[in-house]
């Protein structure tokens, strides 16, 4: 099968959340089962930076965006692997650049510190119209045309309008992941004409969201099937709690919407051969492997080694959507009545941001707080906490308690999404049948909170037999991207299915 996927982001090159890692793991999966695939992208100035070779395609052509002639440039280079010991090594993708200093050549990806940039609409309609154009120019052969989230939201709609006429259009499935509902991109509807499609499309059922354009809407509305990053999630999303305005078109594609969990690259996340933490460690000498990991990290971040205390995680970007409205008054309950230390690393919200860095000068004895984001401090946090926290008010799938679980840092999480798709809560049942792996929370309040982390806490204090259990059954268990690859050749398999059923095939 030949994949085609388009995205804004991925890893190595660009990078601001999870779509980043889906989109520099996926691609080598599936070549791994013998698929060919390529990936598209913008020419960002750090993506071209983070190459290590590059090669210029010698293929231009100008796309008129709405009076304004722009060129776009192909430029080539390969999707680096990853060996087991974090190495770089060739893979088979093909990664093309669109390549346009006007819209690309920008230190950050979608904005400023003074928020979005204000011609993003403009930037990823031309992204999307020269991906399309890109393919038709290089004569890629093409299955399924994979798109992610709202900036290639545009492509499933040129598949079925403007391009459908093209010969290996017609032989080509469209698939649209949803990894944040969101986010949708959305612009006011005087950016209509920048997209190139007819001002037909410009209704409730495909590309307006009251009285604006929106993007992702229109992946949603065009595309042969959708998929999202969790089964649950893909549930919530089709529910008005979690819908974001866009409950009604998904219920209306419900037999289109697959959720499928994203994969953990076990190459670069596995304490047996990591490279960044302290000491590494498997399932037969953890207790050691991750005793010495917190001391390390102890010792790293400022707070006091010590073995007895309990020692909680917590990584991400600080926003509401996290939990840290929870976390923090959390915290002040707790900052002189209970012995536990916090390690936090991440950054966003200022409000967030002083509130913990408060808590950190308060008790430095048992806060520490770093506001920024720091690759190899994650990897040591994963490896040295007892327990990590994700308590996300909604987590369409989440990565770092994929982490936890291989690095025996029993995770603590709100029911939601892909956390209680991935973590099974510890009860007297689970824990006898060895499939309890951390613990869950349903009302999101901080009472809830605080009851499941005290639980928690009991358990590692009081029942370490028991805690041995739950960090064993964690760590056993296989999140890689091998299982999360299959899932989505079966989503593959279904789109071109209903594409064959509606005579498009």
């Amino acid at each position: 099968m030949h994949i085609i996927m388009a995205a804004s982001e991925a890893i190595p090159f660009a990078k601001t959340g999870g779509l980043a890692d889906v989109c520099g793991t996926l691609p080598r999966e599936l070549a791994k089962l013998g698929h060919h695939c390529s990936l598209f992208m913008p020419g960002y100035r750090k993506a071209k930076r983070n190459c290590a070779e590059i090669h210029d395609t010698h293929i231009s052509f100008v796309i008129d965006m709405a009076g304004k002639p722009m060129t776009a440039h192909l430029l080539r280079t390969q999707l680096p692997s990853v060996d087991a010991g974090g190495a770089a090594a060739g893979s088979s993708v093909d990664v093309y650049f669109i390549d346009q200093p006007f819209y690309f050549d920008r230190e950050e990806l979608y904005g400023d510190s003074h928020g979005d940039y204000r011609d993003n609409c403009e930037r990823f309609s031309f992204f999307s119209r020269a991906v399309v154009e890109a393919i038709e120019r290089l004569r890629l052969p093409i299955d399924i045309l994979h798109c992610h989230d709202w900036q290639t939201g545009l492509i499933p709609a040129f598949h079925r309008t403007l391009y459908r006429g093209y010969g290996w259009y017609r032989h080509c499935a469209s698939i649209m992941t949803i990894h944040n509902l969101a986010y949708q991109g959305r612009f006011w509807g005087a950016d209509m004409p920048l997209t190139d499609m007819d001002w037909q499309y410009f209704n409730w059922q495909q590309m307006e969201f009251f009285g604006d354009l929106n993007l992702l809407k229109t992946g949603i509305a065009f595309a042969d099937m959708i998929t999202t990053v969790s089964p649950s999630y893909a549930r919530e999303i089709q529910q008005p709690m979690h819908g974001c305005g866009l409950d009604g078109l998904l219920r209306s594609k419900a037999n289109r919407i697959q959720g499928i969990v994203n994969g953990v690259d076990y190459n670069v996340w596995d304490p047996g051969h990591d490279n960044m933490i302290a000491s590494r460690y498997t399932s037969s000498n953890w207790k050691d492997g991750k005793l010495a990991c917190k001391r390390h990290l102890q010792q790293k971040v400022g707070l006091p080694v010590r073995d007895d205390v309990p020692l909680i995680g917590l990584i991400g970007r600080l926003a509401e959507q996290k939990g840290w409205d929870l976390v923090v008054p959390l915290m002040h309950r707790w900052i002189d009545s209970r012995d536990v230390q916090w390690v936090v690393l991440g950054n966003g919200e200022a409000r967030f941001a002083q509130a913990l860095s408060e808590l950190a000068h308060r008790r430095p004895d048992r806060v520490a707080v770093r506001l920024e984001f720091s690759d190899g401090l994650a990897h040591e946090i994963e490896a040295g906490c007892d327990l990590f926290l994700m308590p996300s008010r909604y987590e369409p799938c989440g990565l770092n308690q994929l982490y936890s679980l291989r690095y025996g840092s029993i995770p603590v999480v709100h029911a939601t999404g892909g956390l209680i798709d991935t973590v099974n809560n510890a009860t007297t049942e689970s824990i006898d049948g060895g499939t309890g792996t951390g613990f869950v929370f349903d009302q999101y309040d901080v009472d809830a909170l605080e009851n499941c982390c005290s639980r928690a806490l009991e358990t590692y204090s009081r029942t370490p037999e028991v805690w041995s259990k739950l960090v064993l059954a964690g760590m056993d268990q296989d999140w890689s991207w091998s299982k999360s690859a299959t899932s989505y050749l079966n989503a593959y398999a279904r789109a071109r299915e209903l594409a064959a059923c509606e005579g498009r095939l």
